[in-house]
């Protein structure tokens, strides 16, 4: 198991206190595109179109980890 696996399933059993760092350690394991330019919110992009725009704030809130992991579990 890899980093970013073990990372995912430490956001499942406990979203709270992540780092932006952390989605995006995970979203590039997963083949998920992020962009974040100059803003206050880190977006992150699947190949189908869907989006996730994730405040930058640290941490980051516990109800937009639990949207991440569920929309890679979506996507897999």
């Amino acid at each position: 198991m890899n980093a970013a696996a073990k990372t995912l399933d430490a956001m499942r059993a406990n979203p709270r206190d992540w780092q932006v760092g952390n989605l995006c350690t995970v979203a590039k394991q997963y083949g998920i595109t992020w962009r974040q330019k100059g803003t206050s919110h880190c977006v992150f992009v699947w190949s189908d179109g869907r989006s996730l725009p994730v405040p930058a704030n640290r941490p980051v809130k516990p109800v937009y980890v639990r949207m991440f992991v569920k929309m890679l579990e979506e996507g897999q």
